[in-house]
């Protein structure tokens, strides 16, 4: 699969303009990317954007800390549905993994799961999958360990490393934790710090099966042009 295929574009930026989120998805959809990742308020632009490409549209919830109710992610997870978004990327309450309350983690990150795995529109032919992001940053590897175990449990389809907005992205040491406690139960997503194709390519390699990358570096990992212009966060 070629590189590009493996990306979600990220279109973060909480001050990004209009215009500037319309450039950066058109960006993504030139460059044939797996989805673009945008801001809740960007989704029914991004699909409009995105109907009829190759490109699909992701969403974060909860994002960036994670520590928003559970009853509200699962709200904002059945609003994203009907909007028409194919993914979605949560933030676990990180705090929560660090507090040891992992019957609360599991809850809510099933809540979001158990909707987002609806049949929400009779043409779509899957359900939305859900990516957990852990933000890896602040976790101990045996807490790393621990989250990937549980979000296998509430039935998330990826866990990922990070939201770019808070400590280090994606570390190698990270992500083969996470690689070998999967055991292919679930897909595991790097994100943060994935600015060229050397670095993509070395997580693609180790099996990894998406990577998270700020928009300004895609034309940079899919061998163009890199744009230093980083506003996602990633």
């Amino acid at each position: 699969m070629m590189i590009n295929r493996y990306l979600d574009h990220a279109v973060l930026a909480p001050q990004m303009t209009r215009h500037e989120a319309i450039e950066w998805i058109l960006s993504g959809i030139k460059h044939k990317v797996k989805t673009v990742c945008v801001r809740p308020c960007d989704i029914t632009l991004a699909v409009e954007l995105c109907r009829g490409t190759e490109t699909e549209v992701s969403c974060v919830l909860g994002f960036p800390h994670g520590t928003a109710c559970t009853e509200t992610k699962i709200a904002e997870a059945k609003l994203y549905c009907k909007k028409g978004v194919a993914e979605i990327d949560m933030v676990a309450n990180y705090g929560w993994i660090r507090s040891g309350l992992w019957n609360e983690v599991r809850s809510d990150i099933l809540g979001v799961t158990q909707v987002a795995h609806r049949r929400w529109r009779k043409q779509e032919p899957s359900n939305v999958p859900v990516k957990v992001i852990l933000e890896t940053s602040q976790l101990t590897p045996e807490e790393i360990i621990k989250a990937t175990e549980i979000c296998i449990e509430a039935q998330a389809d990826f866990v990922k490393t990070s939201t770019g907005f808070n400590g280090e992205g994606a570390t190698e040491e990270a992500v083969k934790s996470m690689l070998q406690t999967s055991a292919g139960r679930i897909k595991v997503k790097p994100s943060g710090g994935i600015r060229d194709n050397a670095r993509a390519q070395r997580f693609v390699d180790m099996g990894v099966d998406r990577l998270g990358v700020n928009g300004s570096s895609t034309p940079n990992i899919c061998g163009g042009t890199e744009n230093s212009n980083e506003k996602s966060g990633y």
